[in-house]
């Protein structure tokens, strides 16, 4: 009997602490680090740092849950899910995917990856987005930062963990599943 290969998946919180609710990945972060993960799990607050994470991405994960606020018109705490598989920028009409060093845009921040990963030969993980919609939305050129969440955001953080638990669940069932090409 062959074994299942061990399945690797990354949880990453997005987002700036000074900034609202855009604080709301290293939030849910904070929450799942505060007890133990399964195992073949990693988790790490990215912050800002999207360049780290696109290495990170590089690092022999089947699969990534990236936790970030998600603005899409909803009312501020509702969750989502979106499957970021396949997502390489050109539908926002990038030309080069090159992530901000003061910010991070996670479509950017995938294109430059996938990038990477082709020059490499490398594998790329399915990515996986668990979004939270925010009621503050700062640009960051406001004269005064805001830290801490709003409260529909900030409400949503239990949820959510539950929510990132469940997605990271059905992806190592999924690539668990998979045997060695």
């Amino acid at each position: 009997m062959i074994p299942l290969p061990t399945s690797r998946v990354l949880v990453a919180g997005i987002g700036n602490i000074f900034l609202a609710d855009d604080a709301f990945g290293p939030e849910v972060l904070a929450a799942l680090l505060a007890r133990p993960l399964p195992e073949g799990v990693d988790a790490a607050d990215f912050g800002i740092r999207g360049m780290d994470l696109a290495y990170r991405l590089l690092d022999g994960y089947d699969a990534a849950v990236l936790v970030d606020a998600v603005p899409r018109g909803g009312t501020p705490g509702t969750l989502y899910v979106l499957d970021l598989d396949g997502l390489d920028g050109t539908e926002r009409g990038f030309v080069q995917a090159v992530p901000e060093a003061h910010g991070m845009d996670p479509v950017k921040v995938i294109a430059m990856a996938r990038d990477l990963a082709r020059w490499e030969d490398l594998a790329f993980p399915h990515v996986v987005l668990v979004g939270c919609e925010p009621r503050i939305r700062m640009r960051g050129d406001e004269p005064d930062v805001i830290c801490g969440l709003s409260d529909p955001v900030r409400a949503a953080v239990d949820e959510a963990v539950k929510l990132v638990d469940s997605v990271v669940e059905d992806l190592l069932l999924r690539t668990g599943e998979q045997l060695p090409g």
